[in-house]
């Protein structure tokens, strides 16, 4: 009975400290046209102290979609353009000689914001992605001998164009894994692209102000870290990440061939923890199995291998995951 208690103060706390969701939402949808998913992943990534990798062609509003986050939050943000040439000083800063102090200062660089979008990030040379995947992990960049902590929130959005892989340096399997969701944004429908011309072409420009402080978003972080998961559901989320690397346990013998490795324990975790932001979207103070099906493709997509059969066959990680979905068995 205490339980039933709890969760009807959890419930309640999640209720008053979710209040900012849907005004955030709302003025989200004021800025961007019809690109829900996207916005909802990246409130799950910023819930759950992650971050997130964006799969799209050019043009799908990703870029204003984390500006006008950052602008709602009214928190700092920075756009690094990836290149071939980029240097991993460029990302993250670099000591600069002062001729007036006859002294070595910090330059800081870009990624010293709370928002960041590292844009096209497989044009750059393995050495930058690195220096990236790093801040995002260890949440502070080394400077010459000086160690400077990130600014809180923090939360990376990393986009990949899919279209054009000349002069590219995709990211390796380990170093995506850093990444809490890896979402593909597809085009837009007929109506909300006749939306999307309309707004564009009009004299009136929709001005983005603030409605919530960093400060929430760390308050409401530590809420989503309350929210409760039941054992059944933990078990659930286990199976699941099992079901990629032992499919035949789980009757999954036609996978066996298709998946050349599965997800790391690092998607169980961020599986629950996706799936406890997800619950705090819906105003919900505990995880229910909808909330871990819901994010489930956006966290395996990028930590599934496909063997060279799967390939040769189109067979898309995507597919896998709602095979898995489909046959393991829901608490």
């Amino acid at each position: 009975m205490g339980e039933s208690v709890n969760i009807r103060e959890l419930n309640e706390l999640v209720a008053a400290k979710s209040n900012f969701i849907d005004m955030i939402v709302k003025g989200m949808d004021q800025t961007i046209v019809g690109q829900k998913h996207l916005v909802e992943s990246l409130l799950i990534a910023l819930l759950s102290n992650g971050h997130i990798l964006l799969e799209g062609v050019p043009g799908l509003a990703k870029t204003l979609a984390i500006k006008t986050l950052s602008q709602l939050i009214d928190a700092n943000y920075s756009r690094i353009q990836f290149t071939p040439d980029l240097l991993p000083a460029d990302v993250i800063g670099t000591m600069v000689y002062s001729v007036k102090n006859e002294t070595f200062q910090v330059k800081r660089g870009p990624i010293f914001a709370n928002f960041v979008l590292a844009d096209e990030i497989n044009r750059a040379p393995a050495k930058v992605q690195s220096a990236l995947l790093e801040a995002m992990q260890e949440r502070q960049v080394t400077i010459g001998d000086n160690s400077f902590k990130l600014d809180e929130p923090f939360l990376v959005m990393a986009t990949q164009n899919p279209i054009e892989q000349e002069g590219t340096y995709p990211l390796p399997e380990a170093q995506v894994d850093r990444f809490l969701l890896k979402v593909v944004i597809g085009y837009p429908t007929r109506e909300d692209e006749k939306l999307i011309i309309r707004q564009n072409i009009s004299p009136v420009k929709t001005d983005v102000r603030p409605l919530i402080r960093p400060e929430e978003v760390l308050d409401a972080q530590q809420t989503v870290a309350q929210i409760y998961i039941d054992e059944k559901i933990e078990r659930y989320i286990v199976d699941i990440v099992f079901a990629t690397r032992f499919p035949s346990d789980y009757g999954l013998d036609d996978l066996t061939g298709i998946i050349s490795f599965g997800a790391s324990p690092r998607a169980s975790i961020s599986l629950a923890k996706a799936a406890r932001a997800y619950a705090f979207l819906q105003h919900r103070g505990f995880v229910v199995p909808e909330d871990v099906r819901a994010v489930c493709h956006d966290v395996l997509r990028h930590r599934i291998g496909l063997s060279y059969e799967a390939e040769a066959n189109n067979i898309t990680t995507d597919e896998i995951i709602s095979n898995i979905l489909d046959r393991v068995q829901v608490p």
